[in-house]
């Protein structure tokens, strides 16, 4: 099925391209452009074995095409080798897609119209990152397109969505944003090593043994009541800051743990199987952003206040092991909302340095304002030889989850680089990420996964 789909794309592209060549005169603006870049990402964890802990080559084809004065398309398609052979028996040698595991994504394809209806007016249909906030790559008001947390070190990274967004320009410096999601696509959860970084522990009575897990997940009936997101945007700039105003009804791309049932498993060994369910809730969500210069620096700022639209519950059913025994443990309260904010800034040094600071509560998988942790990113860069070579000898993140018992709730990751830049639309990067920490912080269950990271890139 793989094989069709990198068929069929390659064929549209040839048809595109030969009815753009064959079928009338073209002019250079009006051209059919592609433009893509080949990236390899190699990762080793830094122990004795020095296993391998990622492997991804991946060639993102993008298409630009000038359809009239007026309309633009644009795709981005991502073909990809990622991961590592998986062969547990002798059949999977025989299914190449195991033994060289590899895919095809549609990340972007949409159709760009200016002046729809009205001159001050923009239409943007089809599969499209919209991209809300004004921070680095963190961004709490950033909530149309599901999580894309594959790659957990890849800070902010989101996929695509099919949407209506439209826009319209009120002047030159104020605007009003409109963006409707027919239908709900969940986040998809991190891959390889850190699969199970975001899964909580699970507490139960002293005594009983988890042998066996499963779970079933509940998705939102697909239809315009259910799985629909709407959200609004009045952007505007004044006195030299940018700000904007937001609202979004939608679907927490993650799901919550709302009911677990413990039975009992006597053969081989005595121990208990929980089956779960899993849910996903709505909320309202009210942002705001700005962002300005002072004497060189740039600031930034932006919040989000999350209104869940019903109470959050989680059912323990151990009834099979105790009778009539169900525990009912609140989760969220719609009646308490949470704040995500985030702070920070940005400055070039006199010598030509870059330095990079932000403070945020609350990262992307964090709900409820009692599990809201705080995060503090760092990063100096400096540059030589003519900013071909880029080294970082600080880079990373603090995290805190308990201030009043410190010690054992942090986390740390150190991440310096070294960038050497060869040509104009090629550099390699050496990265080492190091994790220490202690409680139950996301970033301090990777303490086990150091590791050196390789990266190329080619942009043509």
């Amino acid at each position: 099925m793989k094989r069709f789909f990198v068929h069929t794309i390659v064929i549209l592209i040839t048809s595109i391209t030969i009815n753009l060549k064959f079928g009338y005169a073209q002019t250079d603006d009006n051209k059919l452009k592609l433009s893509g870049t080949f990236t390899t990402d190699q990762r080793l964890l830094l122990k004795d074995d020095n296993d391998w802990a990622w492997n991804e080559t991946r060639l993102s084809l993008k298409l630009d095409k000038k359809v009239t004065d007026n309309s633009k398309f644009h795709s981005d398609i991502w073909l990809r080798n990622i991961g590592l052979p998986n062969v547990l028996m002798s059949s999977d040698l025989y299914n190449k897609g195991i033994v060289d595991p590899y895919n095809l994504e549609i990340r972007e394809a949409y159709v760009h119209v200016i002046g729809f209806v009205s001159d001050k007016m923009d239409l943007t249909i089809g599969r499209q990152r919209i991209v809300w906030g004004t921070a680095d790559k963190l961004n709490p008001t950033d909530n149309l397109n599901p999580l894309d947390m594959e790659d957990i070190l890849d800070f902010g990274r989101r996929r695509g969505s099919d949407a209506l967004n439209l826009k319209y320009y009120l002047n030159n410096d104020y605007s009003m944003q409109a963006v409707f999601l027919p239908f709900f696509q969940p986040a998809n959860l991190p891959a390889g090593i850190f699969a199970n970084s975001l899964n909580p522990e699970m507490s139960f009575p002293e005594g009983l043994t988890i042998v066996g897990l499963s779970d079933t997940v509940l998705m939102p009936d697909y239809n315009l009541k259910k799985s629909s997101t709407a959200a609004f945007k009045f952007k505007g700039y004044a006195g030299g800051t940018d700000f904007s105003i937001s609202y979004v009804w939608g679907i927490d791309g993650l799901p919550f743990n709302t009911r677990n049932e413990l039975i009992p498993v006597t053969n081989p060994i005595v121990g208990i199987h929980v089956n779960s369910e899993v849910s996903f809730f709505r909320n309202h969500i009210i942002g705001a952003d700005i962002a300005t210069g002072i004497g060189g620096m740039g600031f930034w700022a932006e919040a989000a206040l999350y209104l869940p639209t019903e109470d959050i519950h989680t059912i323990t059913d151990m009834s099979a092991i105790i009778p009539n025994m169900i525990q009912d443990q609140a989760v969220l309260d719609k009646n308490k909302p949470y704040l995500k904010y985030i702070i920070g800034g940005d400055y070039f040094l006199p010598d030509g340095s870059y330095f990079n600071l932000q403070y945020m509560h609350g990262f992307v998988h964090e709900r409820g304002s009692e599990n809201l942790n705080d995060y503090f990113f760092m990063q100096y860069e400096k540059g030589f030889l003519n900013e071909k070579l880029k080294v970082a000898p600080i880079g990373g993140g603090f995290i805190v989850s308990d201030w009043k018992q410190l010690s054992n709730n942090y986390a740390l990751v150190y991440m310096p680089s070294i960038k050497y830049q060869s040509s104009v639309n090629s550099d390699i990067t050496l990265f080492t990420v190091l994790f220490d920490g202690k409680g139950e912080n996301m970033f301090a269950k990777l303490k086990n996964f150091n590791m050196f990271i390789l990266k190329f890139s080619y942009s043509f």
